[in-house]
């Protein structure tokens, strides 16, 4: 397994992303005794009812921790071996400063810490993500099934969370839980919005110059590319209509790249729900 320069961007970029999470952690989730989504908030309820029913202190960094490597043993063989690593490096960080940053909270108005807490939260997983890492834990089930799909599963993943919310609504107050819901739904927002690996846009491209723009699509990305004829009602005059899926990251090359080819060339754009049959997603590394 080889380290290029990329790969030192993207470990620079977790850190980055783990110091942003922590601070989070600490000036917005504790002290609005929120439950973020995935292993985070289980953790942290865990770790209160551990503490409050029987006893027993157990740190939130411990069993966020644990609970991580325990889900890491087990997606090692399903996904890239450097996004795993990366992830582990994620997850590492964020467990050791969150135990080590003391940072006072900003403000005590609990809708204040719940959407701006969410926010950077949300930014904090969204830039994990986009430097080829994630927040291990859930994440890892959500990409896994991402990756086999080919539709975005965040929205599914929120349903999981949401078991968690309930338990703590029921054992620790319905306020907590209640607030930890407009913390995890504006976190998921940001994330959706910054991560664009599975999302999938449809082109449909009418040119005088089919090969050549199909050539030009092809340099960027591996998708097939279906080609019509088709005649302009108004000018009457034949032209080609070329429809192509691609993922969302892919759309400004592609376009970039058809518009060099054929300045004149007419697109349309349209968001993709989900791809039944064969489609080629660039794995994990």
């Amino acid at each position: 397994m080889k380290f290029t320069k990329k790969d030192w961007k993207y470990i620079i970029g977790v850190t980055v992303s783990a110091i942003i999470y922590s601070f989070g952690m600490n000036t917005f989730v504790k002290s609005g005794n929120l439950f973020p989504a995935g292993y985070a908030g289980m953790s942290r309820l865990l770790s209160q009812l551990l503490d409050q029913y029987l006893h027993i202190s157990i740190s939130f960094s411990v069993i966020y921790f644990t609970l991580n490597v325990v889900t890491t043993l087990i997606v090692w063989k399903n996904i890239g071996h450097k996004f795993v690593l990366y992830s582990v490096l994620w997850y590492t960080e964020t467990s050791f400063l969150t135990q080590i940053l003391p940072m006072p909270p900003i403000t005590n108005d609990p809708l204040l810490i719940s959407v701006f807490g969410g926010v950077i939260n949300g930014i904090a997983v969204g830039i994990a993500l986009r430097c080829n890492a994630s927040s291990g834990g859930t994440d890892f089930i959500a990409i896994d099934l991402s990756t086999r799909y080919n539709m975005p599963t965040w929205n599914y993943i929120f349903g999981l969370n949401a078991v968690v919310l309930v338990i703590a609504g029921l054992v620790l107050g319905w306020n907590q839980a209640l607030y930890s819901m407009i913390f995890q739904y504006v976190s998921k927002e940001i994330v959706n919005t910054l991560h664009q690996r599975y999302k999938l846009k449809r082109l449909h491209i009418v040119t005088d110059y089919p090969e050549e723009v199909s050539q030009a699509i092809f340099a960027i990305c591996r998708h097939g590319i279906t080609k019509l004829k088709c005649t302009g009602e108004y000018s009457h005059h034949e032209h080609s209509l070329l429809l192509v899926t691609i993922n969302a990251y892919q759309k400004e090359d592609v376009l970039h790249a058809v518009a060099a080819v054929d300045p004149k060339a007419f697109i349309s754009v349209n968001n993709v729900e989900k791809i039944i049959g064969h489609f080629y997603q660039v794995p994990l590394e």
